[in-house]
């Protein structure tokens, strides 16, 4: 029998622009310095990442700055990717809806979760602008969150993750062109998460995860989790086909099931149809999903009911791993409102070995931090030199503590209880110390084998 799969990913980035360090310094560099490290374990890896093309930031910003939607897809999906490279982000699977195979794909699950009965059709109430008529949702609504009353736009709320919907929204408007909502009825599938409630309370009782993910799952069971609509009628996403002709394919749902056929293909790349994929994921045994606060309703409630719908009889997410917010000059890097530092002006102007490091010395791990050039100076001018071997060891590590250093370092590497900025130290002090044996440590958080 095959050993179990340790699968890591990270959230599709959405190709409303470059990635920025913020994103480098989250989920990215994390999940992939993890995944290193598990391998130097000798464990079974599979990595998954891609590309959201269907969020509607992506019209948005074609249409305001007056550029062709699918030129300017196509040129951020390449520069995400050469982003990648730079930063020596390795994956297993890259799931493109640019490309032609994802498409179909991503129909055929929605079609076997509507023929199955998971997530029949059902007439419901949507809103769109009174103005613009644009459906209300992700980028074209507007308002306060429900939960926090912080300014969010709709999907889920930055500052506490709560779910960011018309009906659970204070002051809701168009994001666009600030006209107030209008309910229509529409018939589209319907994902109800109360259906899922013992297998999801099930996994979350098993799963690491951090207080701000278990306050937001207690305060939305509390209010009784949500029916949500899979798909609706819109102008940007993924169109349907059979029973949902006419429909776009909402961009969380398309993640999630993105995600689903990712994992099962990494494992068994012969997987093609549902029954292969379910088999695949038998075989899963640990799953960590890496991410920011904002997207904990979607990976820690959403994609588990996506997934047990679908007909994932065990759900296996082991944990997430959840950074807050890196902040350029005390405000939020932010690709929408381009505030920040373009990730692959970075990497081509400096180490990349020091990047890797500086920035998970320096992540947003358990609180937020802030970037500055003068500190990622500060610490290349440290640690470079530590890199090359040419500092002088003023007194070298007695050898039972660098043991119990490297011991340390390895350790903070492991998804229960992730910290590399632990880790980075840990390097750093037997660097400093004249060890030359650093185990993993070295290749997993610079990314570089020949180092």
């Amino acid at each position: 029998m095959a050993d179990p799969v340790t699968v890591f990913t990270s959230p599709q980035p959405t190709v409303n622009g470059p990635l920025h360090v913020g994103h480098l310094a989250g989920p990215y560099l994390a999940a992939d310095i993890a995944a290193r490290a598990a391998r130097a374990r000798g464990e079974r890896v599979v990595v998954t990442t891609g590309l959201d093309v269907h969020q509607n930031y992506v019209l948005t910003r074609a249409e305001r700055e007056g550029v062709e939607v699918g030129v300017m897809t196509a040129e951020f999906r390449d520069d995400i990717k050469d982003t990648y490279d730079l930063a020596r982000i390795g994956y297993d699977v890259f799931t493109d809806p640019l490309g032609h195979a994802h498409g179909p794909i991503i129909r055929q699950l929605m079609n076997h979760l509507v023929a199955s009965g998971a997530t029949p059709l059902r007439e419901v109430t949507l809103h769109a602008c009174a103005d613009c008529g644009r459906t209300l949702h992700d980028s074209y609504l507007s308002g306060l969150c429900g939960e926090c009353k912080a300014p969010a736009a709709g999907g889920a709320c930055e500052q506490c993750g709560s779910l960011t919907q018309v009906d659970t929204m204070v002051d809701p408007v168009c994001g666009r062109c600030g006209g107030d909502p209008r309910p229509f009825a529409a018939t589209v599938p319907v994902l109800r998460m109360e259906d899922h409630r013992e297998a999801l309370i099930a996994m979350w009782l098993r799963a690491e995860l951090p207080p701000a993910v278990r306050d937001l799952i207690d305060r939305t069971l509390q209010a009784g989790l949500p029916q949500i609509a899979l798909a609706c009628p819109t102008n940007w996403g993924l169109e349907g086909d059979g029973p949902l002709a006419g429909l776009r394919i909402g961009p969380y749902t398309e993640i999630a099931l993105s995600d689903l056929y990712a994992v099962a293909r990494g494992i068994d790349p012969e997987a093609a149809e549902v029954p292969a994929y379910l088999a695949a994921l038998d075989q899963v045994g640990s799953l960590w999903h890496f991410l920011g606060l904002d997207n904990a309703f979607w990976y820690a409630l959403y994609w588990p009911a996506v997934w047990a719908a679908a007909g994932v009889a065990r759900l296996p997410l082991s944990g997430l791993v959840v950074n807050e917010f890196y902040t350029f000059a005390g405000e939020k890097f932010s690709t929408s409102r381009k505030h920040g530092i373009g990730a692959t002006e970075l990497l081509r102007t400096e180490d990349p070995s020091i990047v890797r490091l500086f920035l998970a010395w320096d992540r947003p791990d358990r609180f937020r931090s802030d970037f500055s050039f003068n500190s990622f100076r500060a610490f290349a001018d440290r640690a470079g030199p530590l890199l090359a071997g040419v500092r002088r060891v003023p007194e070298p590590l007695d050898p039972d503590l660098a043991a119990l250093e490297l011991t340390r370092g390895e350790s903070a590497l492991r998804p229960e209880g992730f910290d590399p900025p632990l880790a980075v130290r840990s390097l750093l002090t037997l660097l400093a110390g004249g060890v030359q044996e650093t185990g993993s440590l070295r290749a997993a958080l610079t990314g570089s084998e020949q180092e």
